[in-house]
């Protein structure tokens, strides 16, 4: 097997991009991919393979076959081309299967991708497309959706370990914090910007920031978890090249190692688990990658979690081993994920605040950690020469995960 750089990597700012398709929003990432690559690449001369993950393109846009539609639009036509789908996870399926073929030797370079056009639906027709990654036989005829399968994860917790929704906000004032601070974030703006904006528009006055998400503006979706609980419906996509060891230094002399690589699965239904307040298949995921990287969880020096609800930030951080069990939601209380925390986690602003255009995720997770290790990430730069990086991706309701470590290189 063949070790794995990063060489380059782009996404487009993620949010409501009503004047865009999805092919449209690849090629803007794949531009800035480009322009990352230091030492820069010829796509048409050095790409091999694409791997493009999108999770429903069939009713977002009517468009299936998106490999070879892919190529065509991005001036790469006549390479082998493949869509990658994992539910939220399927941008990482994109990386995975990227990894694979440069690891196995039988491509040198290849670009993975990850999009979705959420916006040409309404919030009901994305509330469809997106439940067809839940289990259609044992969940969804009871009406349930993945806000309400997110909420029984949240009640079983603050059972569990104690806790309420109260103390949950530590990760919603976080992620927004965060993304106050990325140009890429769909929302630019942390609660109180929110707050003040809405009480100026109606007139109204709060306290403080908790005043306002206890208000009517922050209404309840899914007991316990309220609006700004949940990441936002997105358009976006992400854009990375990926080259053997042997060749990277043709193209940066600052690569990310992929050091270690995990996937796993649990039942997609979540009434066939035990235990709704921890991830099996992000622990067997991160058990692999871990093993593969030789590192341990407190080697982890900044991390990209799924936070598509609040509380699944708080069950990953439990799930991957950066806190005991029970002690996730403590930790964020206590700022330990924060920028300036000893385990900083999503530093970007997350799904809550970037956004979620489910295909792209995956892969706009590992920007961010592009960003981070190589200094790049300007006002929220994490301090302390930040060296080993992850991400976890998971699809459904955690029913797939997927882990990755980078490692900064220096040539």
């Amino acid at each position: 097997m063949k070790s794995v750089d990063l060489i380059g990597i782009g996404m487009t700012k993620f949010g409501k991009r009503p004047d865009k398709t999805g092919r449209d929003l690849l090629a803007e990432a794949m531009q800035e991919a480009i322009m990352s690559v230091d030492k820069g690449i010829d796509p048409k001369k050095d790409i091999k393979a694409l791997f493009v993950g999108y999770f429903t393109p069939t009713l977002y846009e009517h468009q299936a076959h998106y490999g070879p539609l892919s190529t065509e639009w991005l001036g790469l036509t006549g390479i082998p081309a493949f869509r990658t789908e994992s539910a939220c996870a399927s941008g990482s399926a994109a990386l995975a299967t990227g990894y694979f073929a440069v690891a196995s030797g039988i491509y040198d370079l290849v670009m993975v991708a990850g999009v979705e056009k959420m916006t040409t639906l309404d919030t009901p027709g994305v509330t469809d497309a997106l439940s067809v990654a839940a289990d259609n036989v044992f969940e969804l005829p009871t009406g349930i959706t993945f806000p309400g399968l997110f909420a029984l994860m949240a009640q079983e917790y603050f059972e569990k370990y104690g806790g309420n929704w109260e103390d949950l906000q530590a990760v919603t004032l976080k992620n927004h914090y965060n993304g106050s601070l990325n140009p890429k974030a769909q929302f630019q703006a942390k609660i109180s910007d929110i707050a003040q904006k809405i009480a100026i528009k109606k007139n109204v006055t709060f306290k403080d920031e908790m005043d306002f998400l206890k208000s009517k503006y922050n209404p309840m979706v899914a007991y316990p978890l309220r609006l700004f609980d949940c990441s936002p419906i997105s358009d976006g996509a992400s854009v990375a090249f990926l080259a053997s060891e042997e060749i990277s230094s043709r193209f940066t002399d600052k690569p990310l190692r992929i050091k270690g690589i995990g996937i796993s699965t649990d039942t997609i239904a979540l009434s066939g688990r035990a235990d709704l307040t921890t991830s099996e298949a992000c622990v067997n995921a991160s058990s692999a990658a871990y093993e593969m990287a030789g590192i341990t969880p407190d080697d982890v020096d900044i991390a990209e979690l799924h936070d598509c609800f609040t509380i699944n930030e708080v069950i990953l951080s439990e799930s991957l081993g950066f806190f005991k069990k029970g002690e996730g939601l403590k930790a964020a209380m206590e700022g330990r994920t924060a920028l300036s925390g000893d385990k900083p986690i999503n530093t970007d602003g997350g799904l809550k605040s970037k956004g979620h255009p489910v295909g792209a995720t995956g892969i706009a997770m590992v920007h961010e950690i592009w960003k981070q290790l190589r200094g790049e990430a300007g006002k929220r730069q994490v301090k302390g020469n930040p060296k080993i990086g992850l991400t976890c991706n998971v699809g459904g309701s955690t029913a797939s995960s997927m882990v990755f470590i980078f490692e900064r290189s220096e040539k």
